[in-house]
């Protein structure tokens, strides 16, 4: 599949779950987003929740895409969704995961359906290969998503 240029530039936090120490695969999706024309925020690793949660809220991105490879995926990604998902502002944020959900190997799929109706918008399993989530970025649209406008004062 060739990369597809999303116009106007979306915007993309890239980070890795808490618990995940690897930094190799957030360099990757950061190039693989900016080559297509995205602006990136790469928040790094072992990244708090809070952490990411204050920068979802700060930059209002189009997608928040968490990447792990040390096999706990499954389990800070839960915690993490159910927690970006009780944020009020953030309840629409579009949100994915990929990487190796669990230590199973070709059993870790069985993760990427409790953490899609947890509230991810879509999971990668590492053995799917990318052309899955360059699919997902070519679905992105530029509608206007009032949930993520940044927060106006109370009258």
């Amino acid at each position: 599949m060739s990369p597809q240029v999303m116009l106007p530039a979306k915007r993309f936090v890239v980070s890795s779950v808490s618990s995940d120490a690897h930094m190799w695969n957030l360099v990757f999706l950061q190039l693989l987003l900016e080559e297509q024309g995205a602006q990136v925020t790469n928040l790094g690793a072992c990244v708090p929740d809070d952490l990411i949660i204050e920068e979802c809220r700060r930059s209002r991105p189009d997608a928040l895409v968490i990447s792990t490879v040390n096999g706990h995926g499954h389990l800070d990604g839960l915690r993490l969704i159910r927690r970006i998902r009780s944020e009020p502002d953030l309840v629409d944020l579009r949100v994915v995961i990929g990487g190796k959900l669990g230590v199973r190997g070709a059993e870790n799929i069985v993760f990427a359906e409790e953490l899609a109706l947890s509230g991810f918008d879509a999971v990668f399993e590492a053995d799917g290969g990318i052309d899955a989530f360059q699919d997902f970025l070519g679905s992105l649209d530029s509608a206007e998503r009032p949930a993520l406008e940044p927060a106006r004062a109370a009258a």
